[in-house]
């Protein structure tokens, strides 16, 4: 018996077909989920619930399949099954989300959207929100369109000279300063030519436009940074400045309320902010270069005394969720943007922001950055302020000065998650890092090797700790000891239960069972034996071992 949703959703859609549901509402609904999220259709229950049945017309699911094929525009491969609720038949229609713009034959676009009162509705797709939608599915620079009636004169001469002083200051693509300011931009796709005049495009005036220019043609370029202590607030500017003149005045808003702590470490004093400067630009950046251009909102920039938040309107791209931000390979929402930005030095070059972001928290040893505040609508990251973990910050500084580079993201993902909650099995990292299988083993053998960490155990019960060492250094060797016997403590009892289930053990199966030495296989045996536990039964080689009388 098929159970089916209590009531729609986004993704849910009833249809009554007592009176025979027509074609144009069929396809209208399956290009409005295919527009969206994909979702089912179950025809035959009413808005309520109610289960009604299918009409004979829609008995034969084959036809169904073939009609919305060959319908709708691009083609919306559909799957139909017929299921039985209480005995009455319904038929289930899978819709696939689409990779593109759907249509109607008719040439309708609808998407799905939910009213005030939480239930469905599929409304049109506007002209204006096509490019979005393409945009969001990683099928349309924005960025990179021509911005109509506007010309070179909404440019700032200033900000022209300002971007070459970014990339000889920020080491960016050194060719580029070689270039005429008309060739400069062109490369860097913030003007195109038309008609033989060269105008801008909406990366180039996001860049360098004038205050005025942005907010003639590009009102929603907005951005604010807010400073709260408490209920008082300390700073809150908004600006519709170009992007390059607001990463200047942010980074200085950001030295200015980031201080430093004088920690001792030894002989020496380390100065530590209370956030990543590499940490924030990276963030900025990716809100200026990930955010929807074309939605209503600000990018914000938010200091209090819980941490920093950076948010941006529109939700993540195509493909990119909380599971996989740091695994997904990069995509950007404005990739013309994100390249002018990599090309002159501002963002991380190979796309690899997050990996900074991430970083920024974990070599303090400090919480990850919190992205699970992200909505479809907003994305927004917060970086919580902790006091810094100086012995995991030296087994950072170790194994950097080690291998001359500092571990990579993944590796930091694992050695943070260990520094956290003391001891994980594979299992457990494979949860907390969202990393792949291969990535987390690749990692962990690497580290075992080096003696950045250690493992306990085997098979499924296989377990990771940091090292004595780390543990040493931060003066929690009573916590190595408590972490590392937790092993020890389970080892004579693992013996019992293979004596139990198996009659017997020898040396041998019992170095293969713990995967020590043989030695210390023997040194285990005796001491059971010397507890009464365990009885030795026949000599040297032959020699086994069985439950002894007490233990029976």
């Amino acid at each position: 018996m098929c159970k089916i949703p209590a009531k729609e959703s986004l993704s849910v859609e009833f249809k009554s077909d007592k009176k025979c549901l027509s074609n144009s509402v069929l396809l209208d609904t399956v290009v409005g989920l295919a527009n969206t999220d994909g979702g089912i259709l179950y025809l035959g229950v009413e808005d309520d619930g109610e289960i009604t049945g299918l009409h004979g017309a829609h008995m034969d699911v084959l036809p169904v399949m073939a009609f919305v094929a060959n319908n709708t525009v691009p083609s919306v491969s559909v799957r139909t099954e017929i299921v039985r609720v209480d005995g009455i038949p319904v038929l289930r229609i899978d819709v696939p989300k689409s990779r593109s713009i759907v249509a109607t034959g008719s040439g309708k676009i609808l998407r799905r959207r939910l009213k005030a009162d939480g239930s469905p509705e599929n409304v049109p797709l506007y002209p204006f929100e096509i490019p979005i939608r393409l945009s969001e599915l990683g099928a349309f620079d924005f960025s990179a369109q021509m911005v109509p009636n506007a010309d070179f004169a909404d440019l700032s001469s200033a900000q022209i000279l300002h971007l070459r002083h970014i990339i000889a200051q920020r080491h960016g693509e050194a060719e580029l300063l070689e270039l005429s300011d008309q060739e400069l931009l062109e490369a860097l796709r913030l003007t195109v030519e038309h008609e033989g005049r060269m105008l801008p495009t909406i990366a180039g005036l996001l860049l360098l436009g004038k205050e005025e220019s942005l907010a003639r043609f590009i009102p929603t370029a907005q951005t604010a940074f807010q400073v709260l202590e408490g209920s008082a607030i300390r700073l809150d500017e908004q600006t519709r400045l170009p992007l390059l003149a607001v990463f200047e005045k942010y980074a200085e808003y950001f030295k200015a309320w980031n201080p430093e702590r004088d920690i001792e470490q030894g002989l020496f004093r380390t100065a530590i902010p209370e956030f990543s400067p590499a940490a924030f630009r990276e963030a900025l950046v990716n809100a200026f270069c990930h955010r929807d251009y074309a939605q209503l909102g600000m990018t914000l920039v938010q200091i209090t005394e819980e941490g920093l938040t950076i948010e941006n309107p529109g939700g993540f791209i195509e493909g990119i969720s909380l599971r996989n931000l740091i695994s997904a390979a990069p995509r950007g929402r404005n990739p013309a943007l994100a390249d002018a930005m990599k090309r002159i030095g501002l963002a991380e070059r190979t796309g690899r922001g997050i990996d900074r972001i991430f970083a920024g928290s974990i070599i303090y040893g400090r919480p990850w950055p919190d992205y699970s505040e992200t909505t479809e609508n907003n994305v927004r990251v917060f970086i919580a302020r902790a006091k810094p973990n100086l012995a995991f910050m030296k087994l950072i500084q170790d194994e950097q000065q080690r291998t001359g580079n500092l571990p990579s993201i993944h590796a930091l993902l694992i050695l943070s998650a260990l520094q956290m909650e003391r001891r994980l099995t594979f299992a457990d990292l494979g949860k907390m890092t969202h990393l792949s299988e291969h990535r987390i083993r690749a990692n962990l053998e690497r580290m075992v090797e080096h003696g950045v960490i250690e493992a306990k155990g085997s098979g499924k019960n296989r377990s990771y700790m940091l090292s004595a060492q780390m543990y040493a250094a931060a003066n929690e060797t009573a916590a190595y000891v408590r972490q590392a016997g937790i092993e020890e403590v389970r080892q004579p009892e693992l013996i019992l239960r293979y004596v139990q289930a198996q009659g017997s053990i020898t040396r041998g199966e019992a170095a293969d069972l713990l995967r020590v030495s043989d030695n210390y296989a023997y040194v285990l045996l005796k001491r059971l034996t010397e507890e009464d536990r365990l009885r030795a039964v026949g000599q040297k080689r032959g020699r086994k071992y069985v439950l002894s009388a007490h233990s029976h």
